[in-house]
């Protein structure tokens, strides 16, 4: 209970002080949420409602490929992303490997199939019969689509939340990518994951409540502004 009281503090303390390392950390840590996020759901949403939608063959394994690749673990994704850019990788020559591109890249992979699988199993469960009302009704192909988005905008909105809860959350594949290096690629959950291997449990704590909070705010901005409420 001392170190939640003492890592409260140290919360407050870290915002109240502007101490410019602080600052920088949760700015790139919420910039990369988003940028990965923002890419994720141009790949994801488009894909999810289309495929939802549409039949195909082997609908049903796609259906269970995408929902195991939801899980994907973070560490083994970090690996494979730090293997491909590495010097002696496929991509060596583009020199990504710890720098903000690379964790980009390993939190899009992540959470790419989350935002995916949570819209194509909406669209597949209710995009059929918003489709067909869009038809009957005489409405183009564009304004069937704006009628679908604008019918499932609420789970658009959960994937969006979740896709980015998730990011910014993330350790094992960005700690891999990005390597934790002070004022270039060390993020929020880094940070923690440094101070609590150090024994700084008050500061891991208090960035932890940051982390929490800054999510809080984000998530309650999203949901006002796509749910309206």
């Amino acid at each position: 209970m001392d170190l939640l009281k003492e890592g409260l503090k140290e919360a407050l303390l870290l915002l109240i002080r502007f101490d410019k390392e602080v600052y920088s950390i949760i700015g790139l840590s919420i910039g990369l949420s988003f940028t990965s996020t923002i890419f994720s759901a141009i790949i994801g949403i488009p894909l999810g409602l289309y495929l939802g939608v549409k039949p195909f063959k082997l609908k049903k394994t796609f259906t269970r490929t995408i929902y195991t690749m939801m899980s994907l673990p973070p560490v083994v994704i970090g690996l494979l992303v730090a293997i491909f850019l590495s010097r002696s990788g496929p991509l060596g020559t583009l020199g990504l490997l710890f720098t903000p591109t690379a964790m980009v890249i390993a939190q899009m992979i992540l959470i790419t199939p989350i935002i995916l699988g949570i819209t194509y199993n909406d669209a597949k469960q209710y995009g059929p019969s918003i489709s067909q009302i869009g038809i009957t009704l005489g409405a183009s192909k564009f304004q069937t689509l704006k009628l679908l988005i604008t019918e499932m905008r609420i789970t658009l909105l959960i994937a969006l939340v979740t896709g980015f809860g998730r990011a910014i959350s993330e350790v094992g594949a960005v700690m891999i990518v990005g390597g934790n290096i002070k004022g270039h690629t060390r993020v929020m959950t880094t940070y923690i994951a440094m101070n609590n291997s150090m024994g700084n449990y008050a500061m891991a704590i208090s960035m932890g409540i940051v982390l929490l909070l800054i999510s809080f705010i984000v998530n309650s901005v999203l949901y006002r502004y796509v749910a309206g409420e």
